[in-house]
This record gives structure tokens, C-alpha cells and sequence, in this order.
């Protein structure tokens, strides 16, 4: 199954996807990287790997729907039947979500609902964590849809919040599980071991 990853920042999920690629552990192969963001580091980890890689930002495009259809044939030429958000700052166009239903995850570094939507990104989202008083937090793979962080979850798993826990040290240990979940997450997807009715989903093993 052809992969493609659009992502804002560093990419480190998008190394970790490579890494379970590279040991066979996912039966797929990403054909194309894409980022808002011309300086990031997926960009860079994209071309080190001979992988097509573009910036490809809205503001380039007179509309939503234009940019969405850049999107759309960028995905078409790359032969794309998956697109993995790996720490994608920007809202998926509608056109795009409904083109490829059920075949967008996203990861999120807490555990959905709680601690997800509008806003809620990057370092935010262990600062809320931490001054809600929570004692567990986490990190989720979900099927996108057109709400922020609201798609049905695939998979979640949970971390400690100790009482001495910074923004930065939780959101080191939660890193570390979603480079573990989201690989997971798409070997399921590229297996067909994933079935979504309405927002349920199950995985089979």
C-alpha cells in the first residue's frame, strides 16, 4: 500500500513509520512526504530516503478548494491509497477528507476526547494535561474527520503523569509512545485488519 505523510515539524513519527517499513514490519511503502512548511525537518528525511518530498502550503493557492486539489493530484500521481498526519499543524480540506474516508489517521499526544481539538497541539496539550491534575496521559491514533480530533480512535496508550512532570518531560515519554502506537496503528491499515462502522472501529489481530 502507497503512504503518503504530511507533516509540519522535525519528523520524528515519520522516522518512526520509515524504521518499521525498513524491518518489515509494515507491508507499505510511502511514495510521497508533504509539508506546510518548507524549512522542516520531514522534508529533509524525505529526500535523505529518495522519497518525492513538497512544500505545499495554502497560502500559495487563491482557495481551499484550489490547494485541495493540488493535494489531490499529488496523491493521484504517487498512487496514495493512506495518508499518515505525522504532526501536521493545519486542518485536511474537507474535498480531501471525503475523497479518502476512513483512510487518513492522525496522532494526537493525549488521550482523545479528552485534551484534543482546536488548538490543541505540540507543547499545549501537556500543559493542559498537567495543570488539569491528571495522573495518566497517553497518546491515540484516530481516523481524521472534519472536526479536530474527533474521529473514531484506532488504537491509545497510556503514560504516567508524576507530580514532578514538566510540559517537556511528559511530552518526552509520550513521543516515545507514539513512535511505538502509530506504526502499529498503519501495519493494522495496510494489513485490512481495520474496519470502521459509523465511529466504531475494530481492529482484528
Amino acid at each position: 500500500m502507497n503512504i503518503a505523510v504530511l507533516a509540519s515539524g522535525g519528523g520524528s513519527n515519520l522516522r518512526a513509520i520509515l524504521n518499521a517499513i525498513h524491518r518489515g514490519t509494515i507491508p507499505g511503502k510511502i511514495t510521497l512526504v508533504v509539508s506546510n512548511n518548507s524549512t522542516a525537518g520531514a522534508l529533509e528525511i524525505a529526500r535523505s530516503h529518495n522519497i518525492p518530498a513538497y512544500h505545499c502550503s495554502q497560502l500559495h493557492y487563491p482557495s481551499e478548494e484550489a490547494f485541495a486539489d493540488a493535494l489531490l493530484r499529488l496523491f493521484e500521481e504517487h498512487g496514495v491509497a493512506l495518508i499518515a498526519l505525522a504532526g501536521y499543524m493545519k486542518k485536511v480540506p474537507s474535498l480531501i477528507i471525503e475523497r479518502y474516508r476512513n483512510r487518513i489517521l492522525n496522532i494526537h499526544p493525549a488521550l482523545l476526547p479528552a485534551f484534543g481539538g482546536k488548538g490543541m497541539y505540540g507543547i499545549r496539550v501537556h500543559q493542559t494535561v498537567i495543570a488539569s491534575g491528571a495522573t495518566v496521559s497517553g497518546a491515540s491514533v484516530h481516523i481524521v474527520d472534519e472536526e479536530y480530533d474527533r474521529g473514531p480512535i484506532v488504537i491509545q496508550k497510556q503514560v504516567h503523569v508524576y507530580p514532578d512532570d514538566t510540559p517537556e518531560s511528559l511530552a518526552e515519554r509520550v513521543l516515545t509512545v507514539e513512535h511505538e502506537i502509530y506504526p502499529q496503528a498503519i501495519k493494522a491499515f495496510v494489513e485490512g485488519r481495520v474496519k470502521v462502522e459509523g465511529r466504531k472501529v475494530t481492529v482484528d489481530a
